[in-house]
């Protein structure tokens, strides 16, 4: 079997081509921001993106015949996590998402290339809002508000999955506390194959990120808002786009950042510690959701290849539990897999039906 993965991201979309399990090719088309500046919305660049991937096919010089395309899941309505055919309901909530991000194109560029493939499967799986929250950890401190699930459920979860074969054991027999260090920083409590409890990780909650703030006394926000000095846009920006790092020390590069940091330059040095502290407090609070029966806590995403970084984190952890680290980039692999266990029946498909 031959299967496609669109993996769209802020200014990239990520391809690959699978036969079977087999890696066989993969490509990154890099979009000018230029290009993407002039669309007023997420979807306005739907066409841009998918003239680049059809390029991009074409210049492999291979007739490929898919039959399954699979995208990153986008920013749905709340629902479990799985494989999902793509139908018309998924199609009009990611285009008309409440929250706007790239991820949300992920399944309509699969669909419109599946359909030119000899009406090949479309798949989403494990999207950015897979919701498994237990009811203690939905509630909020005022009516009609509760928390909500976004996180980075597609990679965690491979991530969780990777580490239990490694050992000999099913994702469902473990209970994991996975902290995904990327753009943005979320750190999920696994409890035996569900995610229980997680920070928000686009709504400004958790910890500081290279371009989240992290969590603030909501009497500091109110204040910042009402202040006159910034606009709506402004403030979100501060908390999603361009707060933590980018705000403190002027860029989002961690690469840049940890290196400052590691040869002791200030100020960089005391706020990556504090950064790192912050992560380590969410990772203690996803202990309490486990209720201190963690089998293991693992470190993916690109921040989690400095080792110093990691150093800082264990600093504060490593009473918990074993701390595994995974950098790889798990997202393509466990989209393929995730679209060929569809085909092959080894995995049900969910239903997507947010309204239950």
């Amino acid at each position: 079997m031959y299967i496609l993965v669109i993996n769209p991201g802020s200014t990239s979309t990520k391809l690959a081509i699978y036969h079977d399990r087999r890696l066989e090719w993969h490509h990154t088309i890099h979009h000018p921001i230029e290009q993407l500046h002039k669309c007023a919305t997420i979807k306005d660049q739907l066409p841009i993106r998918l003239e680049a991937i059809d390029m991009a096919l074409t210049d492999t010089g291979i007739p490929y015949h898919f039959d399954a395309v699979i995208g990153r899941g986008g920013l749905l309505r709340p629902t479990p996590g799985g494989v999902y055919e793509v139908t018309p309901l998924i199609i009009h909530d990611l285009l008309e998402a409440e929250l706007q991000h790239a991820c949300n194109l992920g399944g309509v560029m699969a669909l419109d290339i599946a359909r030119r493939h000899n009406n090949a499967k479309a798949f989403i799986a494990d999207p950015e809002v897979v919701d498994e929250m237990m009811p203690e950890a939905r509630l909020t401190g005022i009516k009609g508000l509760t928390r909500r699930s976004v996180f980075h459920a597609l990679n965690t979860k491979a991530a969780a999955r990777r580490y239990a074969a490694s050992i000999g054991k099913k994702y469902h027999e473990l209970n994991l506390i996975i902290a995904h260090l990327g753009g943005g920083i979320s750190v999920a409590a696994h409890l035996k194959g569900k995610v229980v409890d997680v920070n928000n990780a686009i709504g400004g909650d958790g910890p500081i990120s290279p371009e989240r703030s992290g969590s603030i006394a909501a009497t500091d926000i109110v204040e910042l808002c009402f202040s006159g000095r910034h606009t709506r846009k402004e403030i979100e920006r501060l908390l999603n786009g361009g707060g933590g790092i980018a705000s403190l020390l002027d860029t989002n590069d961690m690469r840049e950042a940890i290196d400052e940091a590691e040869k002791g330059k200030q100020p960089a040095s005391d706020i990556i510690k504090a950064m790192a502290y912050s992560i380590a407090k969410e990772i203690g609070a996803r202990q309490v959701a486990l209720r201190g029966d963690v089998d293991a806590i693992i470190l993916t995403g690109g921040i989690a290849r400095s080792q110093y970084f990691i150093s800082l984190i264990s600093h504060w952890v490593s009473y918990i539990a074993p701390i595994i680290v995974n950098s790889d980039d798990n997202e393509m692999e466990a989209l393929a897999s995730n679209a060929y266990n569809a085909l092959a029946g080894i995995l049900p498909l969910s239903v997507y039906n947010p309204g239950d």
